[in-house]
């Protein structure tokens, strides 16, 4: 499925469809932009793991999700957090901080959650979030709620025995999860390729769960195959195995500046080849769905959802240090 996106589920999507599928990778773009900024000038400060260039993933495997579906995310997780339907001005007031934040400032940008719209939380520990939505899966097939629950991970979690183990269960027990991976070709400092061995779809095969290689940075791509995994999971058909190939324009992290593993040359070549949003532009313009118009007052509109999101963050009150023990232990 690599190369441009021509399936008959994906391009089937009316024109509002399409036109919002746009709205949330720009949204997303836009976000972790104005992150590394506040970032750079110390408004943010802890950790920080962007996600720019990926944006097809997340927009692409959560719209075709219902709200009340499951996602468990990553250290690298604004963009999953956002395209399943998080509030800008929360996310960025957990990243500075502050009270009115998904986790009442606590959580920072690794560790946020919301339940509300079948977001598990994002988890700084390197396929921490596999098991848990493995166990979500379990949950939904013993209530029989018609869920799906699917977990996104990087490539640095192929070779976690969590994976595996869990992967296990939900083919055993014919779970509705939806493994997706992440291959942004590096973890950490490392190319994929000098650390996975075998082909990466075999991890999935060999426990008789279909398992496919997607084009990751083209959104309508990411759609179909996810759309057709969702299918099989809610008839009870059991899990699948997604790897999305894609790519990270910035470091593992903002200390990670120089990123000597890898050449400016090839940043350039994927920005410029491959980027998920010039693709879609493309493929909007180039079937009548919209013009350059169109696309400009969208790209406005984001600018100032964001700018009036983090002015909200701003002027969010900071948690009272009563509150440190709060929802960190039962009563």
């Amino acid at each position: 499925m690599h190369g441009e996106a021509k399936s008959c589920v994906a391009t089937a999507l009316d024109r509002d469809r399409l036109i919002d599928l746009y709205r949330r990778m720009v949204t997303i773009r836009e976000f972790e932009e104005q992150a590394r900024d506040l970032y750079t000038r110390a408004v943010i400060g802890g950790i920080l793991h962007l996600s720019v260039g990926q944006e097809a993933v997340a927009v692409g495997v959560c719209a075709a999700l219902r709200t009340d579906d499951y996602i468990t995310s990553t250290h690298r997780g604004h963009g999953h957090c956002l395209a399943k339907g998080a509030d800008p001005g929360r996310m960025f007031a957990e990243l500075l901080g502050r009270v009115e934040g998904y986790c009442r400032g606590k959580g920072g940008s690794m560790h946020i959650a919301n339940p509300a719209v079948g977001n598990l939380g994002a988890n700084a520990i390197v396929g921490g979030s596999i098991p848990i939505a493995t166990g979500a899966g379990l949950s939904a097939k013993i209530r029989k709620s018609d869920q799906v629950a699917v977990c996104f991970f990087g490539d640095g979690a192929l070779n976690q025995g969590v994976l595996f183990e869990s992967m296990n269960m939900a083919a055993i027990w014919h779970l509705p999860v939806i493994y997706a991976c992440e291959n942004n070709q590096y973890g950490e400092y490392v190319p994929m390729r000098q650390v996975t061995a075998g082909n990466v779809e075999q991890r999935g095969e060999a426990f008789g769960i279909p398992s496919l290689l997607i084009d990751g940075m083209d959104v309508l791509a990411v759609y179909e195959a996810t759309h057709r995994a969702v299918e099989r999971a809610r008839q009870g058909e059991g899990p699948s195995f997604l790897i999305f190939d894609t790519y990270r324009y910035y470091g593992h992290g903002m200390s990670d500046r120089d990123r000597p593993y890898r050449s400016r040359e090839e940043e350039r070549e994927w920005r410029a080849q491959r980027d998920p949003i010039d693709r879609l532009v493309h493929w909007l313009k180039e079937n009548g769905h919209a013009t350059k118009s169109d696309l400009d007052s969208i790209d406005e509109e984001v600018q100032q959802q964001i700018a009036s999101a983090i002015e909200f963050a701003k002027n969010a009150p900071e948690p009272d240090p009563s509150e440190v023990g709060m929802h960190v232990y039962a009563d």
